[in-house]
């Protein structure tokens, strides 16, 4: 048996070695990502925000270092690591582990997210100028990308000295610029600390709110009162991630946890790329308001009135597909996976063809795909920037969905063409 599994393990080693490049990737990708944060955030609040605009305007030593952005960092971070502690939830269990093991997971996130509500509010009444966050936008993604590169190098070094089982497949190549980046351990623990799943979901995805809020209270401050499509944006993204956080459990069947590991990938997207690009608008808007004149506030209020229903179709195909993967993955005996077909595999695991799965193969990412561009329209038409999101969403979950049909053709075999067959369109009915 041991050289089967050898032979599998460096199949799946050499299959992920071409993802996102392979050793080119490996490289180019901790060079270039972070460079194009500061450059976006440059670029919305420059008078052209054009993604095309070159040279760039490039930002002063000054405004990429402020001594306050550290100490905030590092205090969110420890704030939320406090609550990730606390004894609020419940815990649940992951999916078994190749060694037959099933780590246990408290389910705080939301807590965390109303935590920081509160807390915020409690700033807010005290006088906290947060919209001083708009200044501190550069020095602080500086910070979270030193940061980054310093977790991902510590996790790196220790995963050293984890077990062979706690490592992942894809990522123990012996490649030492790929492991880096893809992530040698799967799940790497300090005690019960859980610093992938930790990293997922909170301080990167509630600072995303927080930045945002920063964003509308300086809107505040310069014009005296937040515009409608600052709202939009706040209200849509807010309504994002707390969904994502009152179903924190459905992130531990995903591919993040269940396959990857955990390294530079991972952490400067859960770090940096998340609050610092996904909440672009709000940052663009500062600067590039919509006007108050009567033409463009009735356009205004005609993208509100088509915005939400659009917003609410794919917030819905989200959540409803999203919900249903889970609930099969976890119990398929459940009575609202039961009445759905399905196609059995040589693994002993079945594939759903019916419900939301037998519209599409990723019915999920369509509804991300149409949230994301429902609170891009509040920031018209005149600029591609704020748009950026819904460009490089698109590309990202092509590329999630063809790394995700590669692993599951290898694993399910024939049972998987026979879905493809049964479900042909990935993402998009009848075009893609």
């Amino acid at each position: 048996m041991r050289p089967n599994s050898q032979a599998l393990k460096h199949k799946l080693s050499h299959d992920s070695e071409r993802e996102f490049g392979g050793t080119l990737g490996a490289v180019c990708i901790p060079i270039f990502l972070p460079l194009t944060v500061l450059f976006l955030i440059c670029l919305s609040r420059s008078p052209e925000a054009s993604l095309f605009q070159w040279p760039p305007p490039l930002p002063s030593a000054d405004q990429l270092w402020d001594p306050l952005a550290p100490v905030l960092l590092l205090g969110w971070f420890a704030l939320h690591a406090v609550i990730y502690l606390m004894p609020l939830g419940k815990v649940s269990e992951g999916l078994v582990l190749r060694d037959g093991t099933r780590l246990k997971y408290p389910i705080n996130g939301f807590h965390g997210l109303c935590i920081s509500g509160v807390f915020l509010m409690l700033l807010l009444g005290l006088g906290a100028p947060l919209g001083y966050l708009f200044e501190l936008l550069l020095p602080l993604a500086v910070c979270a990308i030193a940061v980054s590169f310093l977790f991902s190098i510590y996790l790196y070094i220790r995963s050293f000295w984890a077990p062979s089982h706690a490592l992942a497949l894809g990522g123990n190549t012996g490649n030492p610029l790929y492991d880096f980046f893809i992530g040698r351990e799967l799940n790497p623990r300090i005690g019960d600390f859980d610093l992938k799943y930790f990293c997922e979901l909170r301080p990167g995805l509630i600072g995303w709110v927080v930045i945002n809020l920063g964003m509308l209270m300086k809107e505040v401050e310069l014009r005296g009162s937040p515009s409608l499509a600052m709202i939009l944006v706040n209200s849509f993204q807010l309504l994002y991630v707390a969904d994502a956080l009152w179903n924190e459990e459905a992130v531990l069947t995903t591919m993040d946890i269940v396959h990857d590991g955990f390294g530079f990938m991972l952490v400067f997207g859960d770090l940096a790329w998340v609050p610092f690009t996904y909440g672009l608008q709000a940052a663009f808007l500062v600067v590039h308001p919509q006007t108050l004149s009567s033409l463009k506030a009735a356009a205004i209020i005609w993208l509100k009135m088509n915005n939400e229903p659009f917003f609410c179709i794919g917030y819905y195909i989200f959540r409803q597909s999203n919900s249903q993967k889970n609930q099969f993955r976890r119990d398929p005996t459940h009575p609202s996976v039961t009445r759905l077909e399905t196609i059995a595999t040589a693994t002993g695991k079945r594939l759903l063809v019916s419900g939301w799965w037998g519209l599409v193969r990723h019915p999920n990412y369509l509804g991300d795909l149409l949230m994301a561009l429902a609170w891009s329209l509040p920031c018209g038409f005149s600029y591609l920037l704020p748009y950026f999101y819904v460009i490089y969403f698109t590309v990202l979950l092509i590329h999630r969905e063809a790394r995700d049909e590669r692993q599951c053709r290898a694993k399910y075999g024939l049972a998987w063409d026979t879905y493809c067959r049964r479900v042909p369109y990935r993402i998009f009915p009848y075009i893609y």
